[in-house]
């Protein structure tokens, strides 16, 4: 990785917050991704589009295997993590992620493929 985008790309990870199946939330079930963050813990669009193959995610999900794919900024400026680059899998959106501060602590709301929205705790942003 080079460049000013570089300096702030960070490693983000979301642990599922409190549900009706998981009381206590669950750090078996998230997501770990790799994105450029403002300094209010914004994701920077800009330096995305210079380092767009470093933002990565890992979807851990219980007992399943891990799905990867990357962080995407679709048409009209959603966000989505996307594990088929092809297409025959569906995609994942953020919630608004686009005004979301990924900072610790904060939620953040993720709409699976199945459509169904979960909600995520900020657990740590470390530099990537």
């Amino acid at each position: 990785m080079s460049g000013p985008a570089a300096a702030h790309l960070k490693k983000i990870r979301m642990n599922l917050a409190r549900s009706a199946e998981h009381p206590n939330g669950s750090p078996q079930h998230g997501y770990e991704f790799t994105a450029p963050l403002d300094s209010d813990g914004h994701i920077d669009a800009a330096a995305w589009k210079q380092e767009r193959e470093h933002c990565r995610v890992r979807r851990f999900w219980g007992l399943e295997a891990d799905d990867v794919g990357h962080l995407v900024h679709r048409p009209g400026g959603s966000w989505a993590f996307i594990y088929d680059i092809e297409g025959d899998e569906d995609d994942e959106a953020g919630y608004r992620f686009g005004g979301h501060a990924f900072n610790i602590g904060e939620y953040v709301s993720v709409k699976d493929e199945d459509g169904d929205m979960h909600t995520f705790q900020v657990v740590s942003v470390e530099n990537a």
